[in-house]
């Protein structure tokens, strides 16, 4: 017989159809499902608030009488009703308002009734107000009992009311309460660790029977919450360690390192590489004569050489007879891939291609019959690379350059571009700088490398913090270091998300700069540029032919001109540490003394300036990581999309980080043969459908 927590919802009271889509959008079809559907936060109702000791900005539970309510009329657009009414109690007065209600709510606001309300708290023209508060109506003289316990509050979706999921979970928790669930891991190893078993842990999460309870939970140091927490960041490395197993597992070209293209290169060069460089370089050559697919990260702080150690991996793959990829986010860190490219390669015998979205017609049509034919050996692109028209003769060797950028389908695409089902070797770069057990945790399925020593006569920049009010004599300095020959950055951002706002501030920064600098050439390069335009644009300023160039974040990764000495970042407070320290990066790299300036608004906040000052105090990228984790978290450092691929439910990879050495163990455990049932549980009940992610669905 299926067990109760396999069931589907209609099966629960108030689940009709509507009901039913709605859960399905939150990813939830069994009675399992919702018990993994923790709470975001949790509330504290266990108590009421006197009207007149109500602080605007909190969240508050008051019970107060209905003094008058009525539905007023507003036009915004078009006229929409708004129930508004007037509530107190023997200490004040408030307000009440819903923009969307129905009669059964408006009937509860008759004149006389009491009401137990809970919501934000606003101040509104001096007055306190509640914008659609719950609502409870109450008997003033035998109110209904408080919550003894916090509330727990859960993620939702449009039309699905909190206290319907409320509802809609009482029911699972008081399945499990009465029939029980199978354990997921192993009793022994609970023992060891003093872990709560899996009911009861999860009855504490979803409804916690004690104030001592709610206390630990509000502080996050509840057993079941460590176990949880400890239980999903394993089920997580058990996800990348299988997806591990299977790539490791498959065919895959045979390289067999020459190494005579790679010692012409290295004579060529004009530097000598680092310690770092050649001991990475070494780690890929171990990789290439293991005869298993190589899949390794390689970390390396802005300007540490990654690329000529990307280039230098794919000469023995050519020599052996495959092709090599390398994939950026961006048509302009492509195109400054392409010119290293062909600058070490060329003399060498090896015609790089670029291939890029913008490319068309005849000349998109030549480029892809060089890659079919095997004539193209290294072909440089962006997302162009793995579209379906695009087809390699024998690619053996994919290079990812900031790899978190792609999605996991645009990755899986181009690895499928092989032949004879052979997986090809994977390289991953990134100078998003992480901490070492942070990189450990994300990236468990993949081989771990770091460059972590700077080329020989990189000189450090000068990073200072200077304030809007100072703009005028910064724009003297700036046309004063162009007089001499120096060359500007000038990065505009101001909501990340809104490429739009981002373009229109860099364009009106470009126009206020050559009005105000007429002897001076100001470029433009943003997001929304036609190729060619960018193109342009950058070209002209590592000629020297623009002076200063206005940009947005795009120039983040990939522009290398060593004669620009100063960067400027307006608003740098609205992008990570990490992400200024990339910017930075671009400066620094010539002869020249070299500055970033931060130019900021007077209205910082105290968490902003603590921020900025650890930029301008260090040089060093994982320390900058390491402490703006600690500020702001994984999900901010990281960036959405890097973190996309695996959202936790209850665990936080910067909270938690005191954990990792319990999760390796019960990872290990939970890999050993009598423990397959439990693993496959495991991981469809933290991991389920996002599987797909990490080749283990």
């Amino acid at each position: 017989m299926e067990h109760w927590s396999a069931q589907g919802l209609r099966y629960l009271k108030g689940v009709g159809p509507k009901i039913a889509e709605k859960l399905q959008k939150l990813g939830l079809k069994t009675q399992r499902d919702l018990l993994f559907h923790l709470p975001l936060r949790y509330e504290d109702r266990t108590y009421v608030s006197a009207l007149g000791s109500l602080q605007s900005g909190r969240r508050s539970q008051i019970e107060a009488e209905v003094l008058h309510a009525g539905v007023h009329f507003r036009r915004q657009g078009r006229s929409r009703r708004v129930l508004v009414a007037k509530l107190a109690d023997n200490t004040g007065v408030i307000t009440v308002r819903f923009f969307y209600f129905n009669a059964n709510q408006q009937q509860q606001f008759e004149k006389g009734n009491w009401l137990r309300c809970f919501g934000e708290v606003r101040s509104a023209q001096g007055e306190l107000e509640m914008i659609h508060p719950e609502t409870e109506l109450i008997d003033v003289d035998n109110p209904a009992p408080l919550p003894i316990t916090l509330t727990p509050i859960y993620p939702t979706t449009e039309g699905l009311h909190q206290l319907s999921i409320k509802r809609i979970l009482q029911q699972v928790i008081a399945k499990l309460k009465s029939d029980g669930i199978a354990e997921t891991l192993p009793q022994s190893w609970l023992d060891q660790n003093s872990f709560p078993d899996f009911a009861s842990a999860m009855i504490d999460l979803h409804s916690p029977e004690s104030r001592q309870d709610s206390e630990l939970i509000a502080s996050n140091e509840h057993p079941a919450q460590y176990r949880f927490i400890v239980e999903e960041l394993a089920a997580h490395r058990l996800a990348l360690l299988e997806r591990r197993r299977q790539i490791r597992g498959r065919k895959t070209p045979l390289i067999e390192p020459d190494e005579q293209l790679q010692q012409r290169l290295c004579q060529a060069l004009p530097f000598e590489l680092t310690g770092a460089q050649q001991r990475v370089l070494d780690e890929l050559m171990q990789d290439f004569a293991a005869g298993k697919p190589m899949i390794r990260l390689v970390q390396g702080d802005v300007g540490s050489g990654k690329t000529v150690v990307a280039a230098l991996a794919c000469l023995p793959v050519i020599e052996s007879g495959y092709q090599a990829a390398l994939m950026a986010p961006t048509e302009i860190l492509a195109e400054q891939h392409y010119q290293n490219f062909c600058d070490w390669l060329q003399p060498l015998g090896i015609i790089p291609v670029n291939l890029l979205g913008a490319d068309k017609g005849k000349k998109r049509a030549g480029k892809a019959e060089m890659i079919a034919s095997g004539e193209a050996a290294v072909v440089i692109g962006t997302h162009a690379l793995f579209q379906e028209s695009v087809e390699f003769k024998r690619l053996g060797f994919i290079i990812f350059d900031e790899q978190h950028r792609f999605g996991v389908d645009q990755r899986l695409a181009l690895q499928r571009k092989t032949r004879d089902d052979e997986m090809p070797h994977q390289l991953i770069m990134t100078a998003t700088p992480i901490p070492r057990t942070m990189a450990m945790s994300i990236y468990a399925d993949l081989d771990y490398s770091q460059i972590d020593e700077l080329p020989p006569g990189r000189k450090p920049v000068t990073t200072s913090i200077v304030s809007e009010q100072q703009r005028a004599n910064l724009i003297h300095r700036v046309a004063s270091s162009c007089a001499e020959g120096g060359q500007v950055y000038w990065v505009c951002t101001l909501i990340e998300e809104s490429d739009a706002l981002q373009c229109e501030a860099a364009e009106m920064t470009y126009e206020s700069l050559r009005q105000q600098l007429p002897q001076l050439s100001v470029g433009l390069v943003h997001g929304r540029l036609k190729t060619a335009a960018k193109e342009a644009a950058i070209i002209a300023f590592k000629n020297r032919e623009v002076d200063i160039l206005v940009a947005t974040t795009v120039i983040e990764v990939g522009v290398d001109v060593p004669n620009a000495s100063i960067m400027i970042i307006e608003n740098p407070e609205r992008l990570g540490l990490a992400q200024i320290h990339q910017l930075r990066g671009r400066v620094g790299r010539g002869a020249r003394e070299s500055f970033c300036i931060l130019l900021v608004k007077n209205s910082l906040s105290e968490l902003a300036r603590t921020r900025l000052e650890i930029i301008r105090s260090t040089q060093d990228g994982f320390s900058i990581a390491q402490k703006d984790l600690e500020l702001r978290g994984a999900g901010e450092v990281l960036g959405t999309r890097q973190t996309g691929e695996m959202s936790f439910k209850i665990a936080d990879l910067t909270r938690d980080q005191k954990w990792f050495a319990q999760v390796e163990g019960l990872a290990r455990l939970m890999q050993q043969p009598q423990h397959a049932e439990e693993r496959i549980e495991l991981l469809c009940n933290w991991i389920g459908e996002r599987q797909d992610y990490t080749g283990v669905g």
